[in-house]
């Protein structure tokens, strides 16, 4: 599933492309909304929730960066740390990695659906997630407003 006009595939983060992933960079100021994308691959790999996705667009290329988890009390699919790198926003990569993403898991999540969280400055993600469906739920993660997006 992608956004039309806009080619990206999913695929395992793993030991051919790692360092594409780590090497990605967000645009100046983003670094207040996101990790650096060596602290999620870490997190995916030691803290063993998290499941890491690499995002490529249609030459290949590693773009961008995301992760993904099942919440063990409401069967939910969480995504975090969605981020592409600066070289390649304002061409519509990340609003497609999220849809393919929630196509990709959409039977996963089944009824208990999607969520995910994001610093409450952030007005480009929260008019990205609600344009998707998300609606804010006012409950609250670290310093982050949660989303949902119900599937059913």
């Amino acid at each position: 599933m992608d956004e039309p006009g806009r080619q990206v595939s999913l695929r395992p983060v793993d030991a051919a492309s790692w360092r594409d992933v780590a090497r990605l960079t967000v645009a100046p100021g983003q670094e207040r909304f996101v990790a650096a994308p060596a602290y999620y691959l870490a997190l995916c790999a030691y803290d063993g929730v998290w499941q890491p996705l690499s995002v490529h667009d249609d030459t290949g290329a590693v773009v961008g960066f995301l992760m993904w988890a099942t919440d063990p009390e409401d069967g939910s699919c969480w995504l975090g740390g969605v981020l592409v790198d600066d070289a390649h926003q304002g061409r519509g990569l990340g609003r497609a990695a999220v849809v393919a993403t929630l196509g990709m898991l959409r039977e996963r999540a089944g009824a208990a659906g999607f969520a995910l969280a994001y610093h409450p400055d952030n007005t480009v993600a929260k008019g990205l997630y609600a344009s998707l469906g998300f609606v804010e739920t006012g409950e609250v993660d670290d310093d982050e407003v949660v989303a949902r997006l119900r599937t059913h």
